[in-house]
């Protein structure tokens, strides 16, 4: 991840690995077979760390769907923040031939699966538009994605920084969701702000 960091996506390449690593350069050829398959490797283990972090947040707030929506949510962002260029990989698009790495679709599907998933109960509960949840589960990532990519490339006012939290930010995206529901449901957010475990 370090050579991604100083030298993007363009910079990566299996050589500069076993440089890094201290080991021969046919090295990672045992492991890779080639810049594809590690970024497939890069990318599939940030799923499956997504997914375990997502699903602590599910489990410590079973049966309540609106802190469910919320933890969940600041759990993508938090994880986006704590390793930034997995997280950029994992999203680049990058990786040519998704369908020859099936454990990178498995993990890929399945956290997309449970983020519906918690769309279901929040719907069940009132809390988001009874669309079609799959619908519904994109407008949501497409918010929460697009603030962390903005947050990711500094493009969010200090100003508004130094008024909210990220935080808190996050629980503002989606109260605004939870407000435009067909049900006309208003969550004010002194109510989730209420629920901010740190």
């Amino acid at each position: 991840m370090e050579i991604i960091s100083k030298e993007g996506l363009a910079g990566l390449s299996l050589r500069k690995v076993a440089k890094k690593a201290g080991v021969s350069h046919a090295a990672p050829y045992a492991h890779f077979a080639d810049k594809q398959a590690l970024i497939a490797a890069i990318s599939t283990e940030g799923y499956h760390r997504l997914y375990d972090q997502l699903m602590a947040a599910v489990a410590i707030n079973k049966g309540d769907p609106q802190r469910i929506l919320v933890e969940a949510g600041w759990s993508y962002v938090q994880f986006a923040l704590n390793d930034p260029q997995r997280f950029k990989v994992m999203f680049s698009g990058i990786l040519e031939q998704e369908k020859d790495y099936p454990e990178f679709r498995e993990m890929a599907l399945k956290s997309f699966e449970l983020l519906v998933t918690l769309v279901k109960g929040c719907q069940e509960a009132g809390l988001l538009a009874p669309d079609p949840a799959d619908m519904v589960a994109v407008r949501l990532w497409s918010v929460v994605h697009g603030f962390i990519l903005l947050l990711l490339e500094g493009q969010i006012s200090h100003t508004l920084l130094d008024r909210m939290s990220i935080r808190d930010l996050v629980i503002f995206m989606l109260n605004e969701i939870t407000k435009k529901n067909k049900d006309g449901l208003d969550i004010p957010s002194r109510t989730l702000n209420g629920l901010i475990i740190d």
